[in-house]
Formats: C-alpha cells, sequence, structure tokens
C-alpha cells in the first residue's frame, strides 16, 4: 500500500480518471459537478498494486456561523473502492486530510450520512440549520442538507455553537 498526497495540478490526467472511475464505483449517483467540486486542493490517495482504491480531497471554501466568516477546509470526494472496503484505506486518507485541515484552515466541514467513520476522527455533527448564500448576497434555506453536515472544530472555530446557522457559498451542484 502507498498512500500520497497532491495538489490537483499535480495529478495525470491518467489519475484523475482513476480518482473519478473510483467515485463512480463507490457512489451510484456521483455527478460531474461532484468531481469538479473535489479539484482545486490537496488529495490523498492510497494506491493498491498500481491502482487508486482510496481518495479524499480538501478544498478551501468560505463559510459562515451566525454570519461569522471561516476559512474552512473542505472534504470532497472520499472514497474507497468496494472490494478493499473495511480495509483502514479511508481513514489511511481521511486521518492525514483532517491533520491538514488543523494545520492550514480554521474549519473543517463536510457532507456524509457515515457519522460514525468521521466522528471517531474528531468530526462533529452540525446541529443548527443551514443555509447556502446565493449570488445576489440572500440566503436560501438548505433544509434537506441539515442532518448530514458535520464539521471539524479547532483553533477560532473550536468555541462556536453547533447549533448555530452554517452558511456556505452557492457553486453549482450540490451546495454542501
Amino acid at each position: 500500500m502507498a498512500l500520497r498526497s497532491a495538489l490537483s495540478a499535480e495529478l495525470t490526467s491518467e489519475e484523475l480518471a482513476q480518482i473519478r472511475a473510483l467515485m463512480d464505483v463507490a457512489f451510484d449517483d456521483f455527478a460531474d459537478d461532484d468531481m469538479e467540486h473535489g479539484l482545486g486542493g490537496r488529495h490523498w490517495i492510497v494506491e493498491l498494486d498500481g491502482r487508486i482504491v482510496s481518495h479524499a480531497s480538501v478544498v478551501a471554501r468560505s463559510l459562515e456561523v451566525d454570519g461569522r466568516p471561516f476559512r474552512a477546509g473542505y472534504v470532497e470526494a472520499v472514497g474507497v473502492e468496494p472490494s478493499v472496503q473495511g480495509r483502514g484505506h479511508g481513514t489511511d486518507v481521511m486521518r492525514p486530510a483532517s491533520d491538514h485541515i488543523r494545520e492550514s484552515y480554521e474549519l473543517g466541514a463536510l457532507g456524509t450520512g457515515e457519522f460514525h467513520f468521521y466522528e471517531r476522527l474528531g468530526w462533529e455533527r452540525w446541529q443548527g440549520p443551514s443555509f447556502v448564500r446565493l449570488e445576489d448576497g440572500s440566503l436560501e434555506r438548505t433544509a434537506d442538507d441539515d442532518d448530514g453536515l458535520m464539521v471539524l472544530r479547532h483553533g477560532a472555530s473550536a468555541g462556536i455553537d453547533l447549533r448555530a446557522r452554517l452558511t456556505c457559498e452557492w457553486r453549482p451542484g450540490d451546495v454542501w
């Protein structure tokens, strides 16, 4: 097993194709926008026998907690090839991704339905309402996303209220 980290710009077209193929087998609804959301930051990759079997990326986003802005590291495109799930490869990519967020950002965030996996790495379920800031500056409620958001509080964000209003900026596809 080989674990490595790379910026999006350092990945080859073959590696990007392997990551996309991995996401397609790990999720039945992974879209082009989802792949795009996972680019532009740092990636962690586990390779076995020359193929990518696990991946996570962290991209920069601006999130607000009750109107207070935070530089956030947002986790995207976390997946493990089904044939090797349960062997720790998800943890292999998420542990350094979480460390990167602690070192480089004020707050970490992600959307998931796999809470237990992330909780054991220090992530907490968001309990407050979620919103998206539209391009005109207005806020729109994203209630369907409330139950799937998690945060990694540390440093400047350590004391934020998990029941506060959490706002992200608009982007194409899933905003969260």
